[in-house]
């Protein structure tokens, strides 16, 4: 067991370390961002994500902050729960922003467990005495009105259980939007560059508010 989790914290240096803004220690906040693909820069170029883009709005605000992106591609709410524990003893985080649910409706699991999963990470955040923001996701209409419905709820109902802060929607602006076609890769599901500062606008008031 003791093996397993020094296994799972050299594992989460390597995925971690060479993300975050930063690599010196640093004695302002701390945010850890624990996402999928949409946070983990998949078909991008270094630094055109929302997570490069939040740190250099951070400094450029003069805001004393850095960014751990902890993110995956493929990532599901499952994967996201058995890796926060240790992330969190690695970094001692301030802020956790959680951008995980996408994949499990992608793979058809069970909204049960997802929001589940969702629960625990808040839970396990807050106990650090972290603050929590949660990233909701939206499934496209072809889901089903009533899926659709139920998936996006299920982010609102961690958010009211927990007391967390919660941005209902990640990619508003860009995937409900008239010029939504333009701002996509060819696989129709991750953003291109030039939509990242979108979702980072989307983001940022929320963000600013938790860092007061």
């Amino acid at each position: 067991m003791l093996r397993r989790h020094f296994s799972l914290l050299v594992l989460t240096v390597l995925l971690a370390g060479p993300n975050g803004a930063h690599g010196g220690a640093s004695q302002g906040t701390t945010i850890l961002v624990l996402g999928d693909s949409l946070s983990a820069e998949y078909g991008l170029q270094r630094g055109q994500g929302w997570v490069a883009l939040l740190q250099a709005r951070l400094d450029q605000e003069k805001i004393d902050a850095r960014v751990i992106n902890a993110s995956i591609s493929g990532d599901t709410s499952s994967g996201g729960r058995s890796r926060l524990p240790a992330l969190l003893v690695l970094h001692k985080p301030d802020l956790v922003m959680i951008e995980l649910g996408g994949n499990d409706a992608l793979r058809g699991l069970p909204l049960a467990m997802t929001q589940d999963n969702l629960q625990a990470m808040a839970r396990a955040a807050k106990t650090t005495g972290a603050k929590v923001l949660l990233l909701g996701m939206q499934v496209p209409p072809n889901y089903g009105q009533d899926y659709a419905k139920q998936f996006s709820n299920a982010f609102s109902q961690v958010a009211r259980d927990q007391r967390v802060a919660l941005v209902p929607f990640l990619l508003k602006g860009v995937a409900d939007g008239p010029d939504a076609a333009t701002l996509f890769q060819a696989d129709r599901i991750h953003p291109l560059a030039q939509a990242h500062p979108i979702i980072l606008n989307t983001l940022w008031p929320t963000v600013k508010k938790l860092l007061k």
